[in-house]
């Protein structure tokens, strides 16, 4: 357990520590957890949040840091983006990847980005250029790869203004959907690399037994609730006779459950389905046949 402004080292020597990462991906991160079960409270100016868990104790870092502290054993497991474990070199344990749109953990890009107005083209057109950007390294082995020399700066922020400006002649940004650059007047030219984001473990930390045990069992409860929120459940009345008919237009991820009801030539049907799919099958399945059709949501689908 942690309490505000510090991390209390606990007795129970069965205590997996975790970074959680603090920034863009931490409401996202929180809601997972809390989807998962878990019970998740920081104060405002705090980096120790609580957690209902006595065998976690969590601390927020910038993800840009967490495969440092993971690999050098500061943390057992934490979250953070490939794309740092790329850049930071860090030999860690890849142990989940953590994507759901609605979390806001979409893959993104680091993308090469110039003036609207420059006549840089092609990633040829860089030899000799000044580029910005946080992911130094992975720009360097990516213009190395395409046999470039440029320039390549670390900023600490605002890369587009300093483009913008005049001040580097492209840089290296981080992007969802490319919009932010096209309001700022930038033009992409290359993707550097794609990001995911990732639940890594300490290699050390992942030959312990019961510490492996309990990063599984947290990621498998992760990914259950990622997984649960395109889901929803389905549970509907069926007479026999139209059985086969409702089998027939029903999406299960596996073979739906049919129990007996009461009722002498009537089943109860109860399955799962993509949650994008309700609204065109519920038509469907009425007309087939199916009554007392019900659809309730999921906290978690583990496989």
């Amino acid at each position: 357990m942690t309490m505000e402004g510090q991390w209390i080292i606990m007795k129970n020597d069965k205590i997996l520590k975790i970074g959680l990462p603090k920034g863009s991906l931490q409401e996202a991160t929180f809601k997972i957890f809390q989807k998962a079960g878990f019970n998740i409270n920081v104060g405002s100016r705090s980096y120790f949040p609580s957690i209902d868990d006595e065998e976690l104790n969590p601390v927020l870092l910038r993800a840009q840091e967490m495969s440092r502290y993971v690999e050098d054993g500061a943390l057992d497991c934490g979250i953070t983006g490939n794309d740092w474990i790329l850049e930071n070199s860090s030999k860690v344990q890849t142990v989940a990847g953590l994507v759901y749109a609605k979390y806001s953990l979409r893959p993104v890009r680091w993308v090469v980005a110039v003036p609207e107005s420059s006549n840089i083209k092609t990633i040829k057109a860089l030899n000799g250029k000044r580029i910005a950007t946080e992911l130094v390294n992975v720009t360097k082995k990516y213009l190395a790869k395409n046999k470039v020399k440029a320039e390549v700066e670390f900023s600490w922020g605002a890369t587009e203004v300093k483009v913008a400006a005049g001040l580097v002649d492209a840089i290296v940004e981080l992007t969802e959907t490319g919009s932010s650059l096209r309001a700022n007047k930038l033009r992409i030219v290359d993707t550097v690399c794609t990001s995911t984001t990732q639940l890594i473990a300490n290699k050390k930390s992942w030959q312990n037994p019961w510490k492996r045990a309990k990063i599984e069992a947290l990621s498998m409860l992760l990914k259950g609730a990622i997984l649960a929120e395109e889901k929803v459940g389905l549970k509907m009345n069926v007479s026999v006779k139209n059985l086969d008919k409702v089998l027939k237009v029903l999406p299960a991820m596996k073979k739906p459950t049919i129990s007996q009801l009461a009722t002498k030539g009537w089943v109860d049907l109860d399955t799962i389905i993509s949650e994008n799919e309700v609204k065109c099958l519920i038509p469907k399945l009425k007309n087939a046949g199916a009554e007392g059709i019900i659809e309730y949501p999921l906290n978690k689908v583990i496989y």
